[in-house]
């Protein structure tokens, strides 16, 4: 097996990169990928270890971040003595990650390309005079990790996935104990009764409606610097780089939008990625019929099996259905 660091995804055949990146999920994804190396605040690398007849086995992102201003991203504290890593390996946003390795492989060449993929990134940082760290690892990647660490895996958040049962929202439903299902229909059905307009649409056409909402919601939670500008331009950014991938449940109160749920579908699940609602939205729970409910109808009729919800409001997941599992951070010592 062969190894190489290369800068440029683009360079990269999509076909070949996301065949390993979909079970992985959508913030490995060779679209997801190409938008974020627009972020100046870190220069991206790719680690890639291919077979002898040039087949691509296993890959990971290298960051070598700059400065980093999502401090959900800030680095592990080191051992005595030492720096704080500046290189990210894996995904650097999303706080979902895994190295990508091709699931057909069997156990021991997994192993094998995992080793490679950790001593090529040990490589890169030491270039940089610096170390490396594996943020928001889901479980089944820390386990696989571990082995090739000294340092143990750490956990540091909750993940949420809604299972997506059967072809259709009754099929969901169905899955919820009586109680949850009762709710839910009572949930929806409220929110549609306050007469707003629904709309599902691509972000390239509302991102500065979505741009608004959504730094009015990191306001309200204390981050001052996610100004209206600040969310306008991600928005936009996502929306150049993800395309028509990128959908938007949206909710407007005459010509305002005041509620909004951006989400993506990729490798068979849905992955919820936004969410706002303007103070003066008159339907009630809006927040969970533009955060679950469209997306999940979306989902049925795109074919996915989930949708995955992330972290942090872990009770308002587990309430509809969601499965939560650990994230982990592993520093390179």
């Amino acid at each position: 097996m062969k190894t190489d660091i290369t800068t440029g995804i683009t360079h990269l055949p999509a076909a070949e990169w996301d065949h390993l990146a979909r079970p992985a999920g959508l913030y490995l994804s060779h679209r997801w990928l190409a938008g974020e190396e627009a972020d100046l605040t870190a220069t991206a690398a790719y680690a890639l270890v291919r077979d002898d007849d040039g087949t691509l086995l296993a890959a990971a992102p290298l960051y070598l971040v700059h400065t980093e201003p999502n401090s959900s991203y800030a680095p592990p504290e080191p051992a005595p003595g030492a720096d704080r890593p500046r290189v990210v390996a894996g995904a650097r946003r999303g706080y979902h990650s895994a190295p990508l390795t091709d699931p057909s492989l069997p156990a021991d060449r997994r192993t094998a390309c995992l080793a490679l993929l950790r001593d090529a990134a040990r490589t890169y940082a030491a270039g940089h005079g610096t170390t490396h760290w594996w943020p928001y690892l889901t479980e089944p990647a820390a386990a696989l990790l571990a082995p090739l660490y000294e340092a143990a895996p750490r956990p540091v958040e909750e993940d949420a996935l809604i299972p997506l049962p059967g072809a259709g929202f009754d099929d969901y439903l169905a899955s919820l104990p009586k109680k949850r299902r009762l709710a839910v229909r009572r949930e929806r059905l409220e929110f549609h009764a306050a007469g707003l307009r629904v709309r599902q649409l691509p972000l390239g056409d509302c991102f500065r409606d979505t741009g608004r909402l959504l730094a009015g919601l990191q306001q309200s939670h204390g981050h001052a610097a996610d100004s209206v500008a600040a969310m306008t331009g991600l928005l936009e950014r996502q929306a150049e780089s993800m395309g028509d991938r990128a959908r938007v449940a949206a909710a407007y109160d005459g010509r305002r939008m005041v509620a909004f749920g951006l989400y993506y579908h990729f490798g068979g699940t849905t992955w919820l990625r936004a969410v706002g609602t303007d103070p003066s939205c008159p339907a009630p729970f809006a927040y969970f019929n533009v955060a679950y409910y469209l997306p999940i109808e979306d989902g049925y009729r795109e074919g996915t099996s989930a949708l995955h919800a992330g972290m942090r409001t872990i009770r308002a997941k587990r309430l509809r259905g969601a499965r939560v599992t650990d994230l982990y951070a592993l520093p390179d010592t």
